[in-house]
């Protein structure tokens, strides 16, 4: 199985990263297709927690060979921050390849982003304000700045003079802000040009290679299937396609490379920004599964907004993706409640539907129909077979199975690397 591709079934921070971790010492490579540094990723290894935003939670296993595609926009300052994080924690990093088209956040992009959103008020998409957007924007405008442009300084700087020529004059005229300096974006981006020049590479060659010496490549996919910005919650989605699909396009292998798609659910919702979220819970059982779950975002340290599991949001997820294998993420964050809702249907109007709706005004009417299971009172975290689970915790864990239509081939029962349960072989 050498193309592995792993995706978020909801709305992100459902534990990707985790798996990406523990799969990462089986795969050759290891790959960011889409995304920033808006997207995070939690990993506990023993005792230590790492915090990734940019590069693929496989940079923690030394055998992986780490790779950012050309779906990734990518913040130089923030990728060498992160490395060297690594190295002054004692982590042996061989700097990641990166693919030479991938596009480049620019200063003036996190400018536009936060200028943006806080003109837009009330109606504005709750981004990070790290410039993702507007990156991505530059991409489609085709006036995007891209990694290779830093290994010519004077295309890197008629690049930039004509991305700003515009953008200043929004900046001034319509935001009140002072225009940009093209000279000194030109400069701080070609600050870093020599250190990264060893490092960029054709990814999509390498990894076409490597797929046909039948290396194992993992394909770790940013935010989750509900943000990206065809099929997810539009207009409260990323600016790139997280779907299983992406991993093609933003990372230049064919669709029948891609062997197995793993989705990662979380035993509950989490959502994090504006848009609906029918089970949200704005009680005392959310803050009650947002401090249990530490549900506060990596990247942002915002609090997520938290709600009952919901199964027409994975389901729809799989089938999109064709996901073969679900991993079930923090099922030990629900030890101890007495009964555990699942939303298996919506209310739409007063009618019931029993998938995810087809346009946004169904959903933001939809209200959750909910299921009732017995919990358990036991701790799960030393568990490492399903047969070690409580018989509660078991019919939980196979109701949803049944209700998503996709197997649960492996749980997360606490943070750390070594706390999962494998049912079948993820790889």
């Amino acid at each position: 199985m050498p193309g592995i591709v792993i995706i978020g079934t909801q709305w992100g921070d459902e534990g990707k990263g985790k798996a990406t971790d523990a799969l990462g010492e089986r795969v050759d490579y290891c790959v960011r297709y889409s995304g920033g540094n808006n997207a995070g990723h939690t990993v506990v290894v023993g005792p230590e927690k790492f915090s990734l935003h940019l590069l693929p939670s496989g940079i923690l296993n030394p055998n992986c060979t780490c790779v950012i595609g050309n779906g990734v926009v990518v913040d130089l300052g923030v990728f060498y921050q992160e490395l060297d994080e690594l190295a002054s924690r004692g982590v042996t990093v061989d700097h990641p390849l990166i693919s030479a088209n991938a596009h480049i956040i620019a200063s003036y992009h996190a400018t536009i982003d936060k200028v943006s959103e806080r003109f837009a008020g009330s109606k504005k998409i709750g981004t990070t304000g790290r410039g993702i957007g507007p990156a991505y924007s530059d991409k489609v405008n085709r006036v995007g700045l891209r990694i290779q442009d830093l290994l010519n300084a004077d295309v890197l700087a008629a690049k930039v003079e004509a991305a700003l020529e515009q953008k200043n004059q929004v900046l001034a005229k319509i935001y009140n802000r002072r225009p940009v300096s093209a000279e000194q974006v030109t400069e701080e981006l070609l600050s870093y040009a020599d250190r990264i020049r060893p490092y960029v590479v054709d990814a999509a060659r390498v990894l076409n290679d490597a797929l046909d010496d039948n290396k194992v490549v993992l394909f770790e996919g940013a935010q989750a299937h509900h943000l990206d910005v065809d099929h997810g919650t539009y207009p409260y989605v990323t600016s790139s396609n997280p779907i299983a699909a992406g991993a093609c396009t933003g990372s230049g292998v064919g669709p029948r490379r891609i062997d197995k798609v793993i989705g990662i659910a979380k035993a509950y919702t989490t959502r994090v920004g504006e848009g609906p979220f029918p089970t949200e819970l704005l009680d005392a059982d959310g803050e009650k599964l947002r401090q249990d779950g530490a549900e506060f975002g990596v990247t942002t340290g915002r609090p997520r907004r938290t709600g009952w599991f919901d199964a027409l949001v994975v389901e729809q997820a799989n089938k999109v993706n064709g996901t073969t294998d679900v991993f079930l993420t923090k099922l030990d964050v629900l030890t101890g409640w007495q009964r555990i809702p699942i939303c298996v249907a919506y209310d739409v109007n007063g009618e019931r539907t029993d998938h995810w709706p087809m346009t946004m005004f169904d959903l933001e009417a939809a209200k959750p129909v909910y299921e009732y299971v017995d919990g358990w009172s036991e701790p799960i975290t030393a568990a490492r077979t399903f047969a070690d689970l409580p018989y509660n915790c078991q019919a939980y864990v196979r109701r949803l199975e049944e209700l998503i239509a996709a197997p649960i081939s492996g749980i997360g029962v606490g943070p750390r690397r070594d706390e999962s349960i494998v049912i079948n072989d993820l790889a």
